[in-house]
């Protein structure tokens, strides 16, 4: 099983954009397998089935990750690590912390971080809105929030001036797009490809301007 979901990776990697990386697509293994033997008991997604969880978890958040180019980034709502242990794993020069407020998540994460040998990362248990870092990020990523307006209402103290936000979204939302706050620019949506998954995916960029 373990080799089957490596020759994926190599295979679909290329499809993605993202150049060969052995050490990284092993991570990527193990974090799986450490996120099937942690759901049994501590809820972290509702999907159980590992292929599928492969599929909607590992390889939709490698769609995203050529595009996303934060030097310091921050995933929030991240629950089980997604997308942001995947980000880690494949950009150990680039620092990508991971904030959620479920304390059984945040466990998980710790653990997660010890047995892949993260050293890019740190586990924040904090409501969001109660979370002030300094320097404040680059990047804030998040495929947690129902609605695009949540996601910038509620993160914005998170990011410096010219810095982006990556809302990871099921499908367009043109009507979202069309009512941003004043502190918000849009700069681009991706639609991108998962292989294995027949249904729309985007990414939405936007950037954090004075009103």
């Amino acid at each position: 099983m373990r080799e089957t979901y490596l020759a994926q990776l190599e295979t679909y990697s290329n499809q993605l954009g993202l150049p060969d990386n052995v050490a990284a697509w092993n991570k990527l293994v193990d974090y799986l397998f450490l996120l099937e033997k942690w759901n049994k008991v501590y809820n972290l997604t509702s999907i159980r089935d590992k292929d599928e969880m492969f599929t909607k978890h590992i390889l939709d958040s490698l769609a995203v990750a050529p595009h996303i180019d934060s030097q310091r980034l921050i995933d929030v709502g991240t629950g089980g690590g997604l997308p942001g242990i995947p980000m880690a794993i494949l950009y150990p020069d680039r620092q990508v912390d991971l904030l959620d407020s479920n304390s059984k998540k945040t466990r998980f994460l710790i653990q997660a971080k010890a047995e892949l040998g993260l050293q890019n990362t740190q586990v924040i248990h904090h409501r969001v809105e109660s979370y002030h870092p300094e320097p404040l990020y680059d990047g804030v990523v998040s495929r947690a929030f129902a609605s695009l307006d949540d996601m910038l209402q509620w993160t914005p103290h998170l990011l410096k001036e010219g810095g982006y936000w990556w809302a990871m979204k099921a499908q367009k939302t043109q009507e979202e797009l069309a009512h941003l706050p004043d502190f918000a620019k849009m700069v681009e949506v991706f639609d991108l490809v998962v292989p294995k998954l027949e249904a729309e995916r985007t990414l939405i960029q936007l950037e954090k301007v004075n009103p």
